[in-house]
């Protein structure tokens, strides 16, 4: 069957799975019995981007570390931002093995212990504020009943959100999200009065600013991206809410003071601000949550991916207290919603990023790592910009430093190289090589890895010296 009008999106959250490079390197490397199920999972599976037809299988996770079918290992700088205390965590099965002998379930209806003390222990670490929170198995589902409860408080179903951003995969996730690769095609239409700007983009400013090393000209530009959210709240006058992720994940750094903008705009607008921290929330930016680094509390928050500790489906939003004003409908009406296996999963984990000391070491490993990557950039030319926060890091690759033309083919040449000297890592926006490593990796570790990365900038693009 042939969809009409299909011209393949681009993919600005991951690197493509039917590229030319794909397809070589998984004949260089898949010995018969992984190509076997590799082909099987083709075979089964709908195909989608990012996802099936799968570049290998692996058969442990372990730490920081993936293992192949044939024993090949790979240091995961990826990991769907899920394996934050690191992949099988002994504390962290142990406690789940023990809850299932427990108690394996809690229907409708009924509470339980795992859930009601995580719910507690949340809402005893969240920002400023938030106190009340419902559960669900996923960060699209969590999104959907934060956009569900902006409208209830306010009255409004508008909501503002960013270009390049993602949310999630439900409809109203990929409605507020900014991503062609969920929004595009014959899915449509989608949530009517999601409107969209342009994100912090410093070192590619979509209105137009020159940046200074890749940082912002505050003097020239007046943060222009966060007033234009509040141009945008004034003309629309009824928007519900402003969702973003305070840091993008590929990663996007705003610039200082540009929450504290958007979050006065919101409060002067009667808009909700709703952050979005499933991805680099617990830990990953060297804060507990994102929005810390700015000073700044929103009015939801929403949690997901290493909330389960790599093993268990888990996400949660967080709200202020006052906005419990549903209580005759149904705003997240999971089956799984107080799974005790899940909530203690996620109980667990909390406690082993806090007694392990796991954010700050987020914020050692990571500024050692910002340290050496800009060192890089002295020698390697085709490196434009080196960005982050904590362990949220990228590294934008162009072929002209001045032009800022994005060095796409290189980036994925780096991609498959590190991976047959084992490091696995992602692409995002077709040239950014995006690192997000667990919070427990040491420095040795790390080390090993941006060694990887620049024997392969050395491969893709030589040695020179900054232009």
């Amino acid at each position: 069957m042939v969809i009409p009008d299909a011209r393949a999106p681009s993919h600005s959250e991951g690197d493509g799975n039917l590229s030319r490079r794909r397809k070589d390197w998984r004949a260089r490397n898949l010995d018969d019995a992984t190509r076997a199920l590799v082909d099987d999972d083709s075979r089964y599976f709908l195909h989608q981007s990012l996802s099936t037809p799968c570049l290998s299988a692996i058969r442990k996770a372990e730490g920081i570390w993936l293992e192949d079918m044939t024993g090949r290992r790979f240091m995961d700088f990826h990991g769907n931002n899920v394996h934050h205390i690191g992949y099988g965590h002994p504390r962290l099965v142990a406690a789940i093995k023990r809850q299932i002998d427990d108690l394996p379930f809690t229907p409708r209806r009924f509470t339980d212990e795992p859930a009601v003390a995580l719910a507690a222990k949340l809402a005893s670490i969240a920002p400023d504020g938030l106190g009340k929170m419902l559960f669900a198995t996923g960060g699209s589902d969590a999104v959907e009943m934060a956009l569900r409860l902006a409208r209830a408080v306010t009255g409004r179903f508008k909501t503002v959100s960013f270009w390049d951003a993602f949310h999630g995969a439900g409809f109203g996730a990929s409605s507020v999200g900014g991503q062609e690769t969920f929004r595009s095609g014959p899915v449509g239409p989608l949530l009517p009065g999601t409107e969209h700007v342009a994100p912090p983009y410093c070192y590619r400013c979509p209105y137009g600013y020159r940046d200074i090393e890749g940082q912002p000209d505050l003097e020239t530009c007046k943060m222009t991206c966060a007033n234009f959210v509040g141009y945008v709240l004034e003309k629309e006058g009824d928007v519900a809410a402003v969702i973003a992720e305070p840091v993008r994940a590929i990663p996007y750094i705003p610039p200082p003071g540009f929450w504290r903008t958007v979050r006065q705009a919101c409060d002067d607008h009667g808009a909700l601000l709703i952050f979005d921290e499933i991805a680099v929330g617990l830990g990953k930016t060297g804060r507990m949550f994102a929005g810390e680094h700015y000073g700044v509390s929103p009015d939801i928050l929403v949690l997901g991916k290493a909330l389960g500790g790599g093993i268990m489906p888990i996400a949660a939003m967080i709200a202020k207290p006052e906005f419990d004003v549903l209580a005759d409908h149904a705003l997240g009406h999971y089956t799984h919603e107080k799974n005790p296996v899940s909530c203690r999963a996620a109980l667990t984990t909390i406690e082993i990023i806090e007694d392990e000391g796991l954010v700050e070491n987020a914020r050692i490993v990571g500024a050692h790592a910002l340290d050496r990557l800009r060192e890089m950039a002295g020698r390697h030319s085709i490196i434009g910009d080196v960005r982050g926060l904590g362990l949220q890091i990228g590294v934008e690759l162009v072929l002209d430093r001045d032009e800022k033309t994005p060095a796409a083919d290189a980036a994925e040449r780096i991609l498959y190289s590190a991976l047959e000297k084992g490091l696995s890592m992602k692409i995002t926006m077709g040239n950014i090589l995006s690192l997000t490593p667990p919070l427990t990796i040491t420095t040795e570790e790390m080390d090993a890895a941006l060694t990887i990365i620049d024997e392969c900038l050395a491969e893709a693009g030589g040695d020179r010296s900054r232009d």
